[in-house]
């Protein structure tokens, strides 16, 4: 058998270390190649996880260096999935902005919307003056999305490690969702229905009853999944253990969200920084001490129900404030003014547009430059936060005083989160890296924006 010489073989380049010689595999006879690994503690190989889909959660490139099948150093490679959310924002008015800051974490579109929104209002100095309706519709949308959103993660981390019943009954739910919300804002997702003000429209008639169809069926159906996984055998070896990162890891880190209440501490901004009146709902933050892949599995699992509690609450008080407006009564800021849903889509409804083009050439005039300009809003800058399904989520808005942000730059929490996949990752196998990465949720549209 002759000995394989790195320097001769055209499929693999070398380079020296301090820990010895590495060698970049890049194709090749792979048999002579696996041959040859681990005969030498110092030899790693190089592999690419990624950018693709499926195990990545996105276009996320993992740059892995391996000895044999254990994990030695892990690097995360972003930006393919690169959009501009942010400097797009700074060519559209303040109300326009909402249509790209939506689409920028596709899987919680909401939480997006409504982080942008309360630093624009702080900046206006109207966050006193949301309506209490619009402020409990809001809350209601986000705690529809966070369960959305939770059964992506669910499903599709279940999915990667290899069970695929638990991925079926996490978007059958999402549908649920994702119908409801069509119903309510005309669209799935990206709904752009959260504006500065409020929201872009009230509730279609008898929504509240459906919506407590929707909290009675989804309670029902999460059963399922908890049945198929909590204390599962096989579940719990590909997770318990696996992607640990302990409560000082994830402080260091910046890490938020259900990674880092899988580590104990119950940090929740709807609880320690309470917004759109969130301090008026009974709920509990879900922590477990596990610090582990399985420990995250747990208290998303554990968050839906109290989001249904929310949402069960929510329309209580919707019922109580029926007829209230969805917008704040300043007619210089209140854009879309009034919305009907007609046979030829959403718009502007009939009897608004009489009223501002046969009854006050003052109003019509206004509502133009209101549509094509946009509202003012005063020179400053705001910081606004919200528990998003992957923590905390940020808009920091920065204001000239013109009709456009002067800038726009978000916390988005998948960032900061993969910060941890080194952590989580290195010294355990190759198979675990999956886990680790589902179990942390991340969104790429978030990160590249």
């Amino acid at each position: 058998m002759t000995t394989f010489d790195p320097k001769l073989d055209p499929y693999a380049s070398s380079r020296e270390t301090t820990e010895g010689t590495v060698f970049s595999v890049t194709g090749g006879d792979w048999d002579s190649l696996v041959s040859e690994i681990g005969e030498s503690k110092e030899e790693r190989i190089i592999v690419n996880m990624g950018p693709q889909h499926p195990s990545t959660h996105g276009v996320l490139r993992l740059v892995l260096e391996l000895e044999g099948e254990t994990v030695t150093e892990v690097r995360t490679g972003i930006g393919y999935l690169h959009t501009g959310i942010e400097k797009n924002i700074e060519f559209r008015n303040w109300t326009q902005a909402v249509t790209f800051a939506t689409r920028m974490d596709y899987l919680s579109p909401i939480f997006n919307e409504t982080a942008y929104c309360l630093a624009v209002e702080k900046l206006l100095g109207i966050t006193n003056d949301i309506p209490e309706r619009a402020s409990v519709i809001r809350v209601m949308m986000m705690e529809l999305n966070r369960i959305s959103s939770h059964m992506v993660a669910l499903g599709t981390g279940a999915l990667e490690l290899g069970a695929m019943g638990p991925m079926f009954f996490a978007f059958r739910d999402r549908e649920i969702v994702l119908d409801t919300f069509e119903e309510i804002t005309g669209l799935r997702m990206n709904m752009a229905y959260v504006r500065p003000g409020g929201v872009s429209q009230d509730l279609p008639a008898g929504m509240t009853v459906k919506i407590r169809e929707v909290v009675k069926t989804l309670r029902k159906n999460f059963d399922d999944n908890a049945k198929l996984l909590i204390g599962n055998t096989i579940w719990m070896k590909r997770t318990e253990g696996i992607g640990y990162l302990d409560l000082a890891g994830c402080t260091t880190l910046g890490i938020t969200g259900p990674v880092l209440r899988s580590a104990g501490l119950p940090w929740d901004l709807r609880k320690m920084q309470p917004y759109c009146g969130y301090e008026n709902y009974e709920f509990d933050v879900i922590t477990a001490d596990t610090a582990d892949v399985y420990g995250r599995f747990l208290v998303r699992m554990a968050e839906l129900e109290q989001s249904l509690r929310i949402i069960e609450q929510a329309a209580d008080k919707l019922d109580k404030l029926e007829g209230q407006p969805v917008m704040v009564a300043d007619k210089k800021i209140a854009w879309p003014a009034q919305l009907a849903l007609g046979a030829d889509g959403l718009g502007n409804s009939l009897d608004h547009i009489r009223e501002i083009m046969g009854s006050s050439m003052e109003s019509l005039i206004h509502h133009f430059k209101l549509v094509t300009e946009g509202f003012r809003v005063p020179a400053g800058q705001a910081y606004a936060a919200v528990e998003s399904p992957r923590g905390e989520l940020a808009a920091h808005v920065v204001s000239d005083g013109g009709t456009r942000p002067y800038r726009v730059h978000f916390r988005e929490p998948s960032f900061n989160n993969l910060q941890s996949t080194s952590a989580m990752s290195e010294g355990g196998m190759v198979a675990d890296i999956i886990g680790a990465v589902a179990s942390i949720d991340p969104v790429m549209g978030g990160v590249d924006r």
